[in-house]
């Protein structure tokens, strides 16, 4: 099997194989909590276009979304998991459109599957990989507005890599294949030493995570968000995206 870390819109573009798309903060956190409050499916999407248009053909869908970090015009929810604390979704459709982790999902149009991740259920996806056992895995860090690098969807590109090359193997070789860009802002952060859970906390406490502790920013990006974002392993699923209509996906949830 052959793991490849990429990131960003282009490396989505470039993915392959199984295509894991990694949003931290937050698409990939969130959809997790609202599939655990019992939604039904989220539809990703990358243009608000989109969006506007699937929920005037279906008036009982939910809007959830961001740009900018912030919720929408007509939309019922933002990208904020502390939001939607306690909101029974049972039965419900949800589209679905972010600044970064949707838009992996409508670019990856190499890849033979994709499924979605963050650390709230990185386990379960790397043990997904593993009944897989792909030739080929994709780990794409969406980063900021799929553009600009995340060190928190690298860190977590890197986790699930870790949990791979560490679960027992069957003796397939494993090899390695990681964007350069990456490689360094990795050495950057870590020093190539492989961080613990709390340490992954510290470095984005001090980072990319540092907005969610910025009071000007608390009625669309809470500190509660972060703590949620960071609860390791707290979900036993992954969220597959299937085909919905052309050119559209829907993410349904796999227990594992």
């Amino acid at each position: 099997m052959k793991i490849r870390i990429l990131q960003l819109i282009e490396g989505a573009k470039k993915a392959q194989g199984l295509t894991v798309i990694i949003d931290v903060f937050r698409a990939f956190s969130q959809a997790c909590y609202v599939f655990n409050n019992g939604v039904e499916r989220i539809i990703p999407v990358g243009s608000l276009e989109t969006a506007y248009g699937l929920k005037e053909k279906n008036g009982d869908f939910i809007l959830m979304g961001e740009r900018k970090g912030k919720i929408l015009p007509g939309f019922d929810y933002g990208n904020s998991p502390a939001q939607i604390q306690g909101v029974d979704f049972r039965g419900q459709t949800l589209i679905h459109t972010t600044s970064s982790g949707t838009q992996g999902i409508v670019n990856a149009l190499q890849a033979d599957e994709i499924i979605t991740a963050s650390f709230v259920n990185a386990r379960a996806v790397a043990n997904y990989i593993k009944e897989k056992e792909p030739a080929v895995v994709s780990l794409v860090a969406m980063g900021t507005a799929g553009i600009e690098p995340g060190i928190e969807d690298i860190l977590c590109a890197y986790y699930i890599k870790d949990l791979l090359l560490h679960l027992p193997s069957d003796g397939r070789e494993i090899t390695l294949e990681i964007d350069e860009e990456v490689a360094a802002i990795y050495q950057e952060f870590t020093g190539g030493a492989r961080p613990g859970e709390e340490e992954i906390r510290e470095i984005l406490r001090k980072t990319s995570g540092r907005r969610f502790f910025d009071p000007a920013n608390k009625d669309w990006s809470p500190a509660e968000d972060f703590a949620l974002c960071l609860q390791f392993n707290r979900f036993d699923f992954i969220l597959k995206a299937n085909h919905y209509t052309e050119g559209l996906y829907y993410l349904k949830k796999v227990s594992i």
